[in-house]
């Protein structure tokens, strides 16, 4: 038996504070009867929210597993598409029911994470945990040293403020030049927002790293790997979450 709002987040439909909400709320059931805070279920029990059953068992494994994958510019990040784009779930094992950690959008490549655990999914991705997301980018146009430090500064965008906790110069010449930025949230195309916002284009954005977790030289294209054991436990480290 386990609290409710564990179930339900490491089941992966939401974090343990949203399951905790919705508890309050009166609108999460546990065999036909309104739960209450505190309350403890097993997977086999009938669980729903707002009426709708939810499966407890989904990702429900012993271990903790994290697969990072290096995307390839091109494919989208959802499991189904309407314009039969190719998905980066097409080149998961299926062993496992695997959780998205983040997205990067149809022309960004680079490190992406999965876990079988929607607890430690929900968690490194909410902007309480500000986990490090380093980018390589390459931009099309003379860069100042004041357009670094407004990068840094801090920008208005449509959604709110935002900003670069760092850049450093990656090196390239003539229009083309590479930068390495590190932001501490996952809005949308925020790089290439914040660096528009300036009036420049990105030709190239690669995701890097995720927290402690770097890309591998030799993880090709579309390929992916499982972490290690040690790698695993800095991610769960990271959200203060034990399993």
């Amino acid at each position: 038996m386990e609290r409710l709002q564990k179930l339900i987040a490491t089941a992966g439909y939401g974090s343990r504070r949203w399951a905790e909400r919705l508890i309050e709320q009166g609108r999460i059931e546990v065999n036909n009867k309104t739960a209450s805070i505190g309350d403890k279920a097993d997977i086999t029990d009938i669980v729903k929210i707002d009426g709708r059953k939810i499966d407890l068992a989904r990702y429900k494994e012993e271990e903790t597993k994290v697969i990072i994958l290096n995307k390839q510019a091109g494919f989208i990040c959802s499991k189904k598409d309407e314009e039969g784009r190719k998905s980066v779930f097409s080149l998961l094992p299926k062993e496992s029911r695997w959780v998205m950690v983040g997205r990067l959008d149809l022309n960004t490549s680079g490190l992406l994470l999965f876990t079988n655990n929607g607890d430690l999914a929900n968690k490194l991705m909410h902007p309480s945990s500000e986990i490090d997301r380093e980018y390589a980018v390459r931009v099309l146009g003379k860069v100042e040293p004041e357009d670094l430090r407004q990068l840094t500064d801090g920008i208005e965008l449509e959604d709110g403020f935002a900003k670069f906790f760092r850049v450093t110069v990656g090196g390239g010449q003539g229009a083309n030049r590479w930068y390495k930025v590190v932001l501490k949230e996952g809005r949308k195309r925020e790089v290439r927002r914040l660096w528009e916002a300036l009036g420049f284009k990105v030709s190239r954005l690669i995701r890097i790293r995720f927290g402690e977790i770097r890309l591998p030289d030799k993880l090709k294209a579309n390929h992916h790997d499982y972490l290690k054991p040690g790698q695993v436990k800095l991610l769960l480290d990271a959200v203060n979450l034990k399993i």
